[in-house]
């Protein structure tokens, strides 16, 4: 004869489930809150995965006192939590229980309510706090549809509640009119919450890295043995029991998870950037039909006795109100089947609810589980044998343990999903949990963890018990909402001082073109600021250019050497040479002479590497520093003759170099892109520095000889300001830039819009807002106190698009900072709000400069291309604006990828080939089209806000301009081999 544990295990063949059955159960669980997410297949999904609209957890800086209500079970909870923020965190609570009898809770919805506010009158009434009107957290256990915190339409009742009247109506307003009704208090009730969140909250107060709530609940059969509700008046005491507060937990009945999403994947919910708590509400998980194969006769006699029948499937199979009654229902059917009691079957043993999950828990405890099975079985009619009390042992076993096993393969679809949400390898996590199942049954937790180890080895778990139940979670909740609420205020009162209004940016605009004509006037240019620096550029090309030249690009740790190919005719054509060379840092910081030795013996060597030799060679020199020009091909910033140059190269010949033009960068970007379009008058550099140019009448050019014809203009726009004319809008952060600047107190204008100074500006208000708490959890970190951390290549990717605040967090880490999820939203918002003051400025400028011509012409409408380039605005992602056949046909060019462009909302697996060194990004673009991309594009990928928001403010500041911006692919080296070819011409064609 068989042992009894082969018998059973036999007999309950169907309930033992293989980790292959467990993994695949992950799978479609997986798939059905995909489907919740979906704004397609959210209606018809059973997994609602339903937004709470709590974006953050606690960080332990809350403060203040709350009433927290907790209605959900058998009895419902009133507390007082009193949050203090001092080194040491404290949570003073104090709270009372009261009844929900049969009578209310199958009753109306008004009677419900009106019984919540009665309960919630008397209890400020005993702590004396009805005229306090403090905040409340309403924890509310039922499947709700919110679209804000404090809103919660009710989709469904669950256990045993059934009142009428409130299923698709707002909770928060059916006890709000209850309250008001009464008159004797006010409430102010700021969030809304299931109990499942309310655990998570609750855990995340003691546990910052707490992200997923689970409940795992159990039904007694009768009122907790240490527990005397507390009553209004008008409700008779039915208990009498002694109750020592806060020294129990309210059981469970259901199970439930929530976990913190990503907002873009969250279809239902406006926005990209941040998370918000889902509620899965994955008791409704198989209502459909996923889990027909493994759900036993069992299971379904259980669902059709129930209350719902053909809902809650996946909370039948695991919960603790129905474990009990499955045992039952098994040992019915074996005593029938003569495999039990030798056939014997008690009434006790036929009637519903005699054998409960409690009777479950006690006889799977190790030392007296046999004895206590011996107990209730004797409790229940039957005699049982010793084979009987460990047949029934293991029947308890087999049941609690598929529960375990199930909610370790849902809990692990979650744990696999936050993984991939990250982008991590290894996920490392905590879960709050609550539920006497999980905190009552003595084998329970360790099955659990252990099948959830076994599901997902590649996630590191902590679980923490929640000691304080969902009700300090709604405190808590409604505490994390008043944080954020105080922090948001604060933040915007610093950030305000860098949001620009138009009547701001238009006084930008008249005071730069005032400015203006003070550095063009003769009399008042050596006091100007902007100092309006005559180039002696005074044509742009006009095609017919044609020869060979040379040309220097000098202005930063490197210069480049270039040999440039004009050819003109039908297909005008410019082909290009050039090679790199380094200057030493003693070499930048010697004398004049040593700098230019250096730079001859760089042009020797190219002259030798291009193998060229012979007669003189015209040659281009972009400098890009503040210069005093008498002439085109000569300038006063060094004390050395930079006009003509004789060449001694090491092997003994000699030749000329004809330095026919020196311009600085931003001139020679105004040249390059005058080649390719002849209405570019403008140019504009946005980099590292700032500048800008264009081409001015020779009437207004008081500096110079002459009224005929027009003069490019090198503005030197960057000491706008430095005579204190922005001091209104610079801000605190501007004035600690400067100070710490190595040239204090000048070129101002451009310490708030170039590159250089950004992320320095960034960076001390990071530091101003971890100071207050808002970052970081309030640590200054060594990362933090360096200067220069925040590159212009960081805070272009920060602001990058919707994938950006995954980055943002990787960026932070790879600079030292240990960020949140908040603090990188808030990291990204700093780096919008500072960039898009920056482009206004330019874009300010700009509107200054594109007037000026137009009224110089006396034009009513101008039409005017303004040549750009520099970092902040390089490479400037037209691609976001959609996909295009020639925005992907460049990706390909310049990435060499064979498919870029894929269908698909999110990240997916499938991407196009690669090098092994990096995965590539999917970007989405437009629609259900996304680019894919390797990350190194975001490298260079700067700012799509800046060159929006600046050709924006244009725009809206010169209304009778049409300016079109063109990007400088070459940059000023072949501007200034340009201007070399142009003045040739010219000379050419006064010797002719």
């Amino acid at each position: 004869m068989a042992c009894p544990v082969e018998k059973i295990d036999k007999y309950l063949y169907a309930m033992r489930l293989s980790d292959e059955t467990l993994l695949d159960i992950m799978t479609r669980f997986k798939r059905e809150m995909k489907n919740g997410l979906s704004r397609d297949y959210n209606p018809t999904a059973t997994v609602k995965m339903l937004p709470t609209f709590v974006r953050s957890i606690p960080d332990g800086s809350e403060k203040g006192d709350f009433i927290a209500l907790d209605l959900g079970g058998s009895f419902f909870r009133i507390l007082r939590v009193q949050v203090n923020h001092e080194k040491n965190q404290n949570v003073f609570m104090e709270s009372e229980i009261y009844p929900t009898p049969e009578n209310i809770v199958h009753g109306s919805g008004s009677q419900l309510f009106d019984h919540v506010a009665e309960c919630l009158g008397d209890f400020m009434e005993k702590k004396k706090i009805k005229d306090k009107n403090l905040p409340v957290g309403f924890t509310f256990s039922f499947p709700c549809r919110q679209s804000k915190i404090d809103e919660a339409i009710l989709i469904t009742w669950t256990k045993r509640f059934k009142a009428s009247g409130v299923e698709g109506a707002d909770v928060v307003k059916l006890l709000n009119k209850a309250i008001k009704k009464r008159g004797d208090y006010d409430a102010n009730i700021v969030a809304v919450v299931n109990d499942t969140v309310g655990t998570m909250m609750t855990c995340g107060y003691d546990d910052h890295q707490c992200e997923v709530g689970l409940i795992i609940g159990n039904v007694h059969p009768s009122p907790h043995p240490f527990l005397r509700p507390a009553f209004p008046k008008s409700v008779p005491p039915v208990l009498t029991r002694v109750f020592t507060p806060l020294a129990l937990s309210l059981p469970g009945t259901g199970t439930n998870a929530c976990y913190m999403e990503e907002l873009r994947h969250i279809d239902m919910v406006e926005g990209d950037e941040g998370r918000m708590c889902i509620n899965t509400e994955w008791g409704a998980f198989g209502d459909d039909g996923a889990l027909e194969d493994i759900r036993t006769e069992f299971d379904r006699e259980i669902d059709r006795g129930s209350l719902n029948p053909g809902k809650q499937l996946f909370e039948k199979m695991v919960s603790g109100m129905y474990l009990g009654e499955l045992v039952r229902l098994i040992l019915v059917k074996m005593a029938k089947e003569g495999l039990l009691f030798e056939g014997r079957i008690t009434p006790e043993l036929l009637t519903r609810g005699k054998f409960n999950t409690s009777d479950v828990s006690a006889i799977e405890k190790n030392k007296e589980g046999l004895h206590n099975a011996k107990e209730i079985l004797t409790r229940l009619g039957v005699e049982p044998s010793d084979d009987d009390c460990v047949s029934v042992q293991h029947v308890c076993t087999i049941v609690s343990f598929r529960s375990a096993n199930l909610v370790a393969a849902t809990l692990g679809a979650i744990l696999n999903r936050l993984r991939d949400n990250k982008g991590t390898a290894r996920l490392r996590t905590t879960v709050g949990v609550d539920g006497s199942l999980y905190k009552t049954h003595p084998q329970y937790s360790r099955r659990f963890h252990k099948t959830l180890r076994r599901l997902v080895p590649d996630s590191d778990v902590r679980f923490l018990l929640s000691e304080s139940g969902s009700g300090k979670g709604a405190a808590m909740v409604t505490a994390v909402a008043y944080r954020l609420a105080e922090q948001h205020r604060q933040i915007e009162e610093t950030l305000a001082h860098f949001r620009l209004t138009k009547d701001m940016l238009l006084e930008v605009k008249k005071r730069m073109r005032a400015e203006m004509e003070l550095g063009l006037n003769k009399k008042t240019n050596d006091k100007a600021v902007v100092k309006m620096l005559p180039s002696f550029v005074r044509s742009t090309p006009d095609g017919t250019e044609h020869g060979d030249f040379l040309a220097l690009d000098l202005g930063g740790t490197n210069f480049r050497v270039l040999l440039v190919k004009v050819r003109s005719g039908k297909k005008r054509t410019v082909e290009m040479h050039n090679k790199i060379y380094a200057i030493p840092i003693e070499i930048m910081q010697g004398t004049g002479e040593e700098l230019f030795d250096h730079i001859v013996s760089c042009i020797s060597d190219f002259l030798d590497y291009m193998g060229i030799k012979g007669p003189r060679m015209p040659l281009g020199f972009t400098f890009s520093f503040p210069c005093k020009q008498t002439n085109l091909d000569e300038v006063s910033l060094f004390s050395l003759d930079v006009g003509h140059w004789h060449l001694s190269l090491p092997h003994g010949q000699e030749f000329d170099l004809d330095v026919v033009a020196v311009v600085n960068d931003t001139v020679g970007t105004m040249m390059t892109c005058a080649y390719e379009e002849p209405t570019c008058e403008v140019g504009l550099i946005v980099g590292t520095g700032s500048n800008a140019c264009y081409m001015e009448e020779m009437k207004n050019v008081q500096m110079v000889d002459g009224d005929e014809g027009r003069m490019c203009i090198n503005m030197e726009w960057g000491a706008f300001g430095d005579n204190g004319c922005l001091d209104d809008i610079r801000t605190n952060y501007d004035r600690m830039v400067d100070e710490h600047s190595l040239n204090v107190g000048k070129q101002r204008f451009e310490k708030m819009i170039s590159g250089m100074y950004l992320g320095e500006i960034v960076r001390n208000i990071l530091i101003d807002f971890t100071k207050k708490g808002f970052l970081f959890r309030g640590q200054i970190s060594e990362s933090l106190k360096t200067w220069g951390i925040f590159q212009t290549k960081y805070l272009s990717q920060i602001e990058s698009d919707r994938l950006a605040l995954l980055q943002v967090r990787a960026i932070l880490q790879q600079l030292g900072l240990d960020s949140t999820c908040d603090d990188s939203i808030l990291v990204k918002t700093v780096c919008g709000v500072v960039s898009r003051r920056a482009a206004q400025l330019c874009g300010a400028g700009m509107a200054a400069v594109v007037d000026k011509i137009r009224e110089n012409r006396g034009l009513d409408r101008l039409n005017v291309t303004v040549g750009v380039d520099g970092t902040l605005y390089k490479l400037h992602p037209h691609l976001l604006r959609g996909v295009t056949g020639s925005t992907a046909s460049y990706a390909r060019k310049v990435w060499g990828a064979s498919s870029l462009l894929s269908k698909g909302r999110s990240l997916t697996s499938e991407s196009p080939p690669t090098p092994a060194s990096s995965p590539w990004l999917q970007v989405p673009v437009s629609g259900s089209s996304f680019l894919c991309l390797p990350p190194g594009f975001f490298l260079s990928f700067i700012s799509f806000s800046f060159s929006r928001i600046m050709h924006q403010t244009v725009s809206e500041l010169s209304p009778k301009c049409n300016v079109s911006f063109l990007l400088s692919e070459d940059g000023s080296g072949k501007g200034a081999a340009l201007i070399t070819a142009v003045g040739v011409r010219l000379r050419e064609e006064r010797n002719s």
